[in-house]
């Protein structure tokens, strides 16, 4: 039987839901400023540079003999195509419009889920949750998303569906390996992919202080510290429990966007935001194991 959250469980969840909510507006900051490859190099290097001497001083990094393939099968489909393409994108589009449609992760989830037969439960409230969150999305698209962006949106189905696929091949290819290391190895893969990309885009000009901070905290503190802060919320709280803060992130994204960046609320936000959280939630409440974690 699961009992009550602790106030420890509280806090991490409150603190996880803001941390991966702050990714899109640092985005936004940064690609002001700074080339796509740069900035998905630096975060990535980073947090591998946090990361990885914490699970080589633990004995977890040795635990990864014999998955090295699925490790580098989930580096690419987590991180490599995902994060190029929401730091492109948000070149394009707004940061609380990004954070709104990287919310259909658990909707698409579902969806691939059930596509590839690991999941066969189709019931009245799922079939629900997948019309609603359609309806939002479309609500998005129809009114707010013009032809200069649609590109941008496009882009971001790479994102959707990275996010999708990575959790479930954690649940199936990685369940025996520790999560820190299969992380640190991915964040160290990736820096090693964007290294030469990033060298040949880097900017010539000096960086203004705004984008290089933005940098420093997505990579440290919503990369890295937010990596070891979910394992410690899925250790407090259990793995279904701390899939909820995927309704939290995105709200924070958006509040961030029209609060600091002053991005405007439009009708098709307004309309499509609760729509898509609510179908996601309906479409994936009976099957807890499938759920993602929550990105950025």
């Amino acid at each position: 039987m699961v009992g009550p959250v602790t106030r420890r469980g509280w806090f991490l969840f409150l603190f996880m839901g803001i941390i991966w909510g702050l990714p899109y507006l640092l985005i936004k900051v940064a690609v002001g400023d700074l080339p796509t490859a740069v900035v998905v190099f630096s975060r990535v290097a980073l947090a591998s540079v946090i990361l990885l001497p914490i699970a080589l001083a633990t004995g977890q990094f040795k635990q990864l003999r014999g998955h090295w393939r699925w490790v580098l099968a989930f580096a690419v489909a987590e991180m490599t195509l995902p994060w190029w393409a929401l730091t492109w994108a948000e070149q394009h589009i707004t940061s609380s419009m990004a954070g709104l449609f990287i919310a259909t992760v658990p909707l698409v989830t579902a969806l691939i889920a059930r596509r590839m037969g690991l999941d066969d439960r189709l019931t009245g409230s799922r079939l629900a949750g997948m019309g609603i969150g359609l309806v939002g999305v479309v609500a998005l698209v129809g009114l707010d998303v013009s032809g200069s962006s649609l590109l941008a949106v496009a882009v971001l189905l790479v994102t959707v569906v990275g996010y999708s696929c990575g959790p479930i091949m954690i649940d199936k290819k990685l369940n025996n390996v520790p999560g820190l290391a299969v992380i640190s190895a991915a964040l160290a893969i990736n820096a090693i992919v964007y290294a030469p990309f990033a060298a040949l885009t880097w900017p010539r000009e000096p960086i203004p202080t705004d984008a290089v901070w933005a940098v420093v905290i997505l990579g440290s503190l919503c990369t890295a510290i937010a990596f070891l802060g979910f394992f410690a919320l899925v250790k407090e709280v259990g793995p279904s429990r701390s899939t909820l803060i995927t309704y939290i992130n995105p709200a924070v994204a958006v509040i961030l966007g029209i609060w600091v960046l002053s991005e405007p609320l439009t009708l098709g936000l307004a309309i499509g935001f609760p729509l898509v959280l609510l179908g996601s939630w309906l479409a994936t409440r009976r099957a807890p194991a499938l759920e993602s974690e929550p990105h950025a």
